[in-house]
């Protein structure tokens, strides 16, 4: 082993927030859902549970399905629980114009996949962790590091099905250290136009299920004056809906005999999904009752809810005052992406988001985050922590 490969981890063993997102970096985390040669999180999970069971923390490992689990640690305090969270996949590597795994340090910045979403927040948090292991006054805290949150956070709901118990919960997503106590939702639509395939000279015989699909599409306008209407929320704004794939037909010369429209509406907390597929069909019908040979149908595939958190919350307050005794400057703003918060959120968890790191470079082709921001979360992590003691 290299000597700096060595001193590397000594500086990630005792703490170094920049040293630990430079070893979670340089080792890959590829959710294997969208990438097939994705190695998944087993490898990454043995690495934090070895740093948290080096710092005294009780440890385990959840498994969520074959070559992936969780990792979840406790150490005990006085006052109340703080439960740190951040998801252990990333996306895959193909088309990135950096090395994805070597962790290189560029400048002010580190480089690689993940060093924004969200191993620059895991070690953050695992940081903050390490100084509150060393000594007091700290509170009890569970460290929850999960799987999967990249594609359906199996690795989220495996934990949350345990019934976890804290007070509060900081999930460590890049927010550019704002705190983010709302956001979006999203539900997954498929909407299957039935055509009759025939030869394109046929057009007595044939039904073009791709230009039925255009004409549904086409109405959905409707659906994004709709939301407009409402009054906008605070910190999210309004929702939105768009088409993310169409798949039809089989050559040029034949009429479609089937087409699928997958959409995704994003929504805001407490909009219900049934009440969205309830529109999206009435949408549907209105466009059959002028097209008689339309015949199609909508399935919602997946649901993710937004949720919130009061901005008057201890939890939101005391980060922002976390925050001031740092110098930094309080934020209060919207994450427009669904977040593993909102599965806390739904247990009763309070949960908010907060990390290093912007959106912005999330699953970029040259991803990068700024080390100082990774430094100075732990820092604003670490004083939320001891003053929940007081």
């Amino acid at each position: 082993m290299k000597d700096n490969v060595k001193e590397s981890i000594s500086k990630a063993r005792a703490g170094d927030p920049i040293a630990i997102a430079r070893l979670l970096i340089s080792t890959p985390s590829v959710n294997p859902i969208l990438e097939s040669d994705g190695t998944g999180e087993l490898d990454i999970a043995e690495v934090a549970a070895e740093l948290l069971a080096d710092w005294g923390l009780t440890t385990e490992f959840q498994a969520v399905s074959p070559g992936r689990a969780n990792v979840v640690a406790r150490l005990e305090g006085d006052g109340p629980t703080l439960l740190l969270n951040g998801h252990l996949d990333t996306v895959g590597v193909r088309g990135m114009t950096v090395s994805p795994f070597a962790g290189d340090l560029v400048g002010s910045r580190i480089v690689g996949r993940g060093a924004c979403d969200m191993k620059g927040g895991l070690a953050s948090l695992l940081s903050a962790t390490a100084r509150l292991a060393e000594k007091g006054p700290r509170p009890n805290l569970v460290v929850a590091l999960t799987a999967d949150e990249e594609h359906e956070s199996l690795g989220m709901a495996e934990f949350v099905n345990g019934g976890p118990k804290a007070d509060f919960a900081i999930v460590c997503e890049p927010t550019s250290l704002a705190v983010m106590p709302a956001h979006k939702g999203f539900i997954w639509v498929t909407a299957t136009f039935q055509g009759r395939a025939a030869h394109g000279s046929r057009f007595e015989l044939g039904i073009d299920a791709i230009r039925h699909a255009a004409l549904y599409i086409s109405a959905l306008d409707r659906f994004g004056k709709r939301l407009k209407m409402k009054a906008p929320h605070p910190l999210l704004g309004y929702g939105s809906l768009h088409v993310g794939t169409i798949v039809g037909g089989t050559a040029p010369s034949v009429y479609p005999g089937q087409c699928k429209v997958q959409l995704e509406c994003r929504t805001l907390p407490g909009e219900k999904g049934e009440d969205i597929i309830s529109y999206l069909s009435d949408i549907l019908h209105e466009v059959a009752a002028g097209e008689p040979t339309l015949d199609g149908f909508l399935e919602m595939t997946l649901e993710r809810p937004g949720t919130e958190v009061s901005t008057d919350s201890g939890l939101v307050q005391g980060l922002l005052d976390a925050g001031g005794a740092h110098n930094v400057l309080p934020k209060v703003e919207g994450m427009t992406a669904w977040v593993d918060a909102a599965f806390l959120n739904q247990t009763g968890i309070p949960s908010v988001c907060y990390g290093p790191g912007s959106m912005d470079q999330a699953h970029t082709d040259d991803e990068w985050i700024e080390t100082a921001e990774i430094t100075m979360c732990a820092s604003v992590l670490e004083t939320f922590a001891r003053r929940l003691t007081a």
